[in-house]
């Protein structure tokens, strides 16, 4: 058998995003005169915390400054937000965010066997379109028939809600669909939806709790990365994980 359809996150998942996206919001809260810089280790509390808006509110609320400043601050956050999302973007033209390795040759794989494709992330619509244009080529937008991003369902990651909508777009159940995440959130965001889920961390999102996916690898693997023996050993012996280990896997669910 194989997968009913590949559904990925982004940030951290099809490429590791999160130093750009670190820098980005520093140099937008510099753009905008805000003294606030996020250190890596920071960034690493912050990212608890699904969406952009949402960590610079989280930060926010919790500064030692008086009600009526926050008030103003709040108000500023979409603008902030907005200069950060142009920033990362230039950032991803310049070729500085390289797609995560087996990425491209599992999207590759799948479009040759006629696998359904999707997107479910929190991330920007702008931020997914420059990735996949900038990795993948001018076309790539067109492979996934569902892309489901940003703030178009009421509730973020963990809850299931982004998946059940790339579900819903690809009219597909789902059982046989596989979720491709890095994080505790996104993982729990969709076992929470049914899928099964592969976790392939990062060093953002190693120590985090990914206990309930169904696999963890440190990547997906490819030539040039070929996974270790332990991790070959949870997908049968092969060193990249591809749809006949999915396959595989799923036929023992």
């Amino acid at each position: 058998m194989k997968p009913r359809a590949l559904i990925f996150d982004v940030d951290g998942t099809l490429a590791d995003t999160e130093e750009a996206h670190r820098r980005a919001f520093n140099a937008a809260f510099l753009a905008h005169g805000l003294a606030w810089e996020w250190s890596p280790s920071l960034y690493g509390d912050l990212l608890g915390v699904t969406g952009g808006k949402e960590r610079i509110g989280k930060y926010l609320e919790s500064l030692p400054v008086p009600e009526a400043e926050k008030a103003s601050l709040r108000r500023l956050v979409p603008l902030v937000h907005s200069t950060k999302t142009r920033l990362f973007a230039e950032f991803v033209e310049m070729g500085n965010v390289p797609l995560r390795p087996g990425v491209a040759r599992l999207i590759a794989e799948a479009r040759a066997a006629a696998v359904p494709l999707g997107i479910a992330s929190t991330t920007t619509p702008a931020n997914v379109n420059t990735l996949l244009t900038r990795a993948l080529g001018l076309g790539a937008l067109s492979w996934f028939g569902a892309i489901a991003t940003g703030d178009v369902v009421a509730n973020k990651k963990p809850a299931p809600d982004i998946y059940r909508l790339a579900l819903g777009t690809l009219r597909l159940p789902a059982d046989g669909c596989v979720a491709i995440e890095d994080s505790a959130l996104g993982v729990r965001a969709a076992k929470a939806a049914g899928l099964y889920t592969v976790a392939v961390p990062t060093r953002w999102t190693v120590a985090q709790d990914l206990s309930v996916a169904d696999l963890v690898l440190p990547s997906l693997g490819d030539l040039q990365h070929p996974l270790d023996a332990a991790a070959a050993a949870r997908i049968g012996g092969a060193t990249m994980l591809g749809l006949a280990q999915l396959g595989a896997l799923l036929a023992t669910v």
